[in-house]
């Protein structure tokens, strides 16, 4: 290992001599520093304000079975293929055939609206007749006791995309049906435009509160405490901005800003804290503070560094889904996660060059940094004791480990991928309202209908009265649906038409189990012995599809990321064995998480404490959104200690004392980075988006798992088990490993 060593200093000592120098620099410069920071976050916020763009969840996968379907619509009956949206009116007093002036007046206003194609009159439209008999149920549009009624309206693009100003002609278009006393709601991707913006700034203040807490207890020192947050926030503020310049050029999902802030609040507050931590350490030993701050930039600067990158790559690697919603999201991410690393590398030490020797001047208790003493010291501290202990007994603490792990895990075999409805929303959101006012009146399969589309174009004329006959018949007995329109054909008579209603709602899996019966078997059957094809369309199909394909691309994106995981730690520290746990650990985290995440949700085991309503299934990106961030976030923790440990093995060659010495020198500044993050995620919890509540809890127990079972438990276990084992590479795989040196061995040297 020191010939190893030795090759290495030559390739690392430039970089991290440029790392000292900024760190130095940044001190030294502290005015010229924060003033550029501070006119960066103004000039981007301004740059924002007026050229930023919105975001929206209008996507399209041009290569399912969905999209086709629309394209052929579009085509052959333009005002049917375009984007619907539903007004649902509602009178429990009177019946609404007595306001058919006013539902006349407010269509023939929607009707005028830009980018509206057509607008269906509930009172005029011909009721739904369901084949296969006469006691089907009623679809709408006009419920049987003639109290609820829907609207139909079509758009030329996504609702989503029109703006909150679009609105008001909406608004003023239902206002004789408002006034007539009758309650008005807006179903679909209208009602989700009319949802309240997203505000985080509770879930913020949760996570800055909390954050501070843990940081006074931890370590003491007010400013030390605050410096953190400070850092972080500015960081995430022109992160955030340029995520919104971003968004002017291409389209971002509603939940990316609040993706970005909760991945840019937590790896900012850690970046930092472990610089801070690290600087002050220095100034115990006796560093004069610019040389302190050079030297921690050196070092857990460049930790820091490597982290970064490594949460980066696994976040763009999203993009082998091959989805570029879900590559978009994790470029999001991306972006404040590259403000936190600029922030903790260039406004850190230049803050800590304006406070000088004064960090620890005001505190609450007698102020700490790494426990343990220097380098060269023998820590006997409690962590170094337990650590000890596991040395005694690695196999029971392992199994300890594992056990806990395989618990959490076990909801994890059941999860269902699917779409969120709307009908999990609060009661707040006009969306929610029209989805229980749909259900009560037309069943829950009225708020997610199935468009069937036999295009019958190379079909003779001769043959295609038949073709109907054979596609009503079969699509009529398909299982699951509770009723089904006659065909229709397009004006121009190339394209047949029907509605399916599913017997459940739409997020339910007997709704997408009724999807992809249509698509595999049922209309394949339709259309057999023609040359027809047939297709299912719609939202609630468009969201099958992304379902399907997300869930067939999660194993490669898995393989991608654990392969990602294994390289990184395996060209870091140059350690098979250690390569090979990361990854193996990694995944049984992950597994972890999910299952409490199911658990939750899926199962319901606290979903309404969280103000979800009802079982929900997973929504079909999450897993695959969590799994790039949660092994980019563990893998701070995964370099800061085993850094560490190779570090101190290196200098006295003892496999098991190396492991105490990391967890004495590195679980004090863990733990409270863990609870920072884990306060952070948590707090989103609050947020009215399942998605993100979702994402909040998976991520929060994720860094839980990681911080105490992973780090406490497996990983001083296995290193115990493994020895000097765990730092064996093959010398041919050495010669070719690139060399990168993660705390900056070369620069304390």
């Amino acid at each position: 290992m020191p010939s190893t060593r030795s090759s290495a200093e030559g390739g690392e000592q430039a970089s991290e001599g440029r790392l000292r120098r900024l760190g130095r620099w940044c001190a030294r410069h502290f005015v010229v520093v924060i003033v550029v920071w501070l006119a960066a976050l103004v000039a981007l916020q301004v740059l924002d304000r007026a050229v930023g763009g919105d975001y929206s969840d209008d996507f399209a996968l041009s290569d399912v079975q969905s999209s086709k379907g629309l394209d052929v619509l579009k085509e052959h009956d333009p005002a049917a293929g375009g984007y619907s949206s539903q007004i649902v009116v509602h009178d429990p007093q009177k019946q609404l055939t007595e306001l058919s002036s006013q539902m006349s007046q407010t269509v023939s206003d929607l009707q005028k609206l830009p980018h509206v194609l057509s607008v269906q009159n509930p009172l005029t439209a011909s009721g739904s007749q369901a084949s296969g008999g006469s006691q089907q149920p009623n679809v709408g549009p006009l419920s049987t006791d003639k109290k609820t009624a829907y609207i139909t309206i079509r758009f030329d693009e996504q609702p989503s995309l029109l703006g909150d100003g679009y609105l008001d002609g909406v608004d003023t278009s239902v206002q004789p049906l408002r006034s007539a006393g009758a309650e008005v709601e807006y179903g679909g991707q209208l009602g989700e435009l009319a949802r309240p913006n997203a505000d985080d700034r509770v879930s913020e203040l949760i996570g800055f509160g909390v954050a501070i807490v843990v940081l006074l207890t931890g370590f003491g020192s007010v400013i030390a405490a605050v410096l953190p947050l400070v850092t972080a926030l500015i960081s995430v503020i022109v992160g955030l901005a340029c995520l919104g310049l971003l968004a002017a050029a291409f389209v971002f999902a509603t939940v990316s800003p609040t993706l970005a802030t909760m991945i840019g609040l937590g790896v900012g507050i850690d970046y930092a804290l472990f610089l801070i931590t690290r600087h002050r350490q220095n100034l115990m030993d006796g560093m004069d503070p610019e040389r302190a701050a050079g030297h921690a930039a050196a070092t857990s600067g460049r930790a820091v560094l490597v982290s970064g990158c490594t949460v980066i790559v696994a976040l763009l690697g999203l993009w082998v889904s091959g989805v570029s919603f879900i590559g978009k999201l994790g470029i999001a991410a991306a972006v404040t996660v590259v403000s936190a690393v600029l922030g903790a590398l260039t406004l850190v030490p230049a803050l800590l060059g304006l406070i000088g020797r004064h960090i620890d001047r005001y505190h609450v208790r007698r102020p700490v940094a790494e426990t343990g003493g220097g380098d060269g010291g023998r820590p006997q501290g409690t962590w170094h004791r337990y650590a000890q202990r596991v040395e005694h007994r690695p196999w029971w603490f392992l199994a300890g480990g594992v056990t806990t792990i395989v618990v959490l895990a076990i909801p994890v075999f059941s999860i269902q991928l699917g779409h969120i409805g709307d009908g999990a929303d609060p009661t707040s959101f006009t969306d929610r309202r029209a989805y229980d006012l749909m259900t009560d009146a037309f069943g829950p399969g009225s708020n997610g209908p199935l468009t069937v589309v036999i295009d019958q174009t190379s079909v003779p004329a001769s043959q295609r009265s038949s073709l109907q006959s054979q596609a009503q018949k079969t699509i009529g007995a398909v299982d699951g649906a509770e009723a089904v329109t006659p065909l229709t054909p397009t004006q121009d008579g190339d394209v047949l038409i029907a509605t399916v209603y599913s017997t459940k709602s739409p997020q339910n899996a007997d709704t997408t189990d009724l999807v992809n019966r249509l698509v595999d078997t049922t209309l394949p059957d339709a259309v057999s012995g023609t040359g027809a094809k047939g297709y299912v369309t719609g939202a609630t199909a468009a969201q099958v599809d992304f379902r399907n394909i997300v869930a067939s691309r999660l194993p490669l994106i898995i393989a991608v990321v654990v392969a990602l995981a294994f390289l990184i730690i395996l060209i870091v520290f140059r350690g098979l064995l250690v390569a090979v746990k990361a990854a193996v650990l990694n995944v049984l985290s992950i597994a972890a998480s999910y299952g409490v995440v199911v658990a939750v949700f899926q199962w319901g085991w606290g979903g309404p404490a969280l103000g979800v309503h009802g079982k929900v299934p997973i929504e079909s990106y999450v897993p695959m959104m969590m799994f790039a961030i949660i092994f980019g976030l563990s893998m701070d923790y995964e370099i800061f200690l085993l850094s560490r440990v190779r570090e101190a093995w290196l200098r006295t060659g003892n496999a098991q004392d190396a492991v105490a010495h990391a967890l004495e020198i590195t679980a004090r500044v863990i733990t409270c980075a863990a609870l920072i993050m884990v306060s952070v995620f948590a707090a989103f919890i609050v947020s009215d988006n399942i998605v993100v509540k979702m994402l909040g809890l998976g991520l929060a127990v994720s860094v839980l798992i990681d911080a105490t079972v992973v780090r406490l438990l497996l990983v001083p276990a296995v290193m115990t088990l493994m020895g000097p084992h765990a730092w064996w590479t093959p010398h041919w795989l050495d010669k070719v490993l690139p060399h990168i040196d993660a705390e900056g061995e070369g620069e304390r040297r």
